[in-house]
């Protein structure tokens, strides 16, 4: 079987795993990684076996596909030069920094009939992989996800850095409109909002509850949903899941009557290797991404109106 030639653009923190990934598959050839700075570029290209560059541009005509994992204002710019070139992309999330931006690399897509998957890695968390067939219809859910801070990727608001994760699970597992959205937020540490919550309340009744915050003094990623018939709660950090259903039976003795408790508890999975692997398989077979394009502009279109929502928030504060 003829190998996927593939490049990673930008081989900073989350880059240079891309192109380990790669580098590990028999059906990929690492064709090259590129970073602005060269020396970067180079000692990635070192540890991965490939040949490094400092613009994209140079890889143009060598490549079938790549991982885009630069700064997020110039994710439309470089994923719109290779579109044109007939080359697969996986962009790491967000998408892009606008909508019109992510209608364009969507048509752009669909006209050439190319691919186009979106890094929400947590889409691959064997945590969540597994709560799917537990999710029915569920009325209520909230979530945390809670970072002690750190440097990187402060040149965004953490709604497109960190709560944009639980914003694409939670699109997921509803799967219904949006009627309103109200959020709240406040900068810290940063000139970008650091710390977030919003309130989304679906056309179909749910209400999910999402707070966000890079300013913790722990790590934590936590989801519940309530639905009819019982309670779901998922520790992402622990990869536990903890299903709470009726069972008919009431027994006094149960920590809750008439409910069964079950934990399920999953050893580490490797969900980066995963996301790219689900990556080589559409592009090799030809088939839609398990992460769309679409699914990263329907995550994008809910963050960018929660981050709205905060700047209207904070203008009326500021006023009083």
């Amino acid at each position: 079987m003829k190998k996927i030639r593939v490049g990673v653009i930008g081989v900073g923190y989350l880059g240079r795993y891309h192109a380990q990934k790669y580098a590990g598959m028999d059906n990929v050839d690492l064709v090259g990684v590129v970073d602005t700075e060269k020396s970067r570029a180079e000692t990635v290209a070192r540890q991965t076996g490939t040949s490094a560059y400092t613009s994209h541009l140079e890889l143009m005509g060598r490549v079938d596909a790549v991982s885009i994992a630069v700064p997020t204002p110039a994710h439309y710019s470089v994923a719109r030069d290779f579109l044109e070139n007939n080359v697969d992309i996986l962009i790491e999330k967000p998408m892009t920094t606008s909508l019109e931006e992510a209608d364009k690399l969507l048509e752009m897509a669909e006209s050439r009939s190319l691919i186009i998957q979106v890094g929400h890695l947590e889409e691959f968390n064997p945590a969540v992989v597994a709560l799917r067939k537990f999710v029915k219809r569920p009325v209520f859910i909230e979530s945390h996800r809670l970072s002690i801070y750190k440097e990187r990727c402060t040149d965004v608001s953490v709604v497109l850095d960190l709560m944009i994760h639980d914003i694409d699970i939670i699109l997921n597992f509803v799967r219904s409109g949006i009627k309103e959205i109200r959020a709240a937020g406040a900068p810290v540490t940063s000139g970008q909002v650091d710390i977030a919550n919003a309130r989304l309340e679906f056309e179909n009744g749910c209400v999910a509850n999402v707070t966000a915050s890079r300013i913790s003094t722990r790590n934590e990623r936590k989801i519940r949903l309530f639905q009819r018939d019982g309670y779901l709660a998922v520790d992402f950090a622990k990869r536990e899941v903890t299903v709470i259903n009726q069972n008919g039976q009431k027994d006094p003795s149960d920590l809750i009557p008439g409910m069964e408790i079950k934990q399920h508890c999953f050893t580490d999975g490797d969900a980066l290797e995963n996301e790219i692997r689900s990556f080589v398989t559409a592009v090799s077979r030809r088939k839609v991404p398990e992460v769309t394009g679409q699914m990263g502009r329907n995550a994008l279109e809910v963050a960018l109106c929660i981050m709205e929502q905060i700047d209207s928030f904070t203008q009326r504060n500021l006023g009083n």
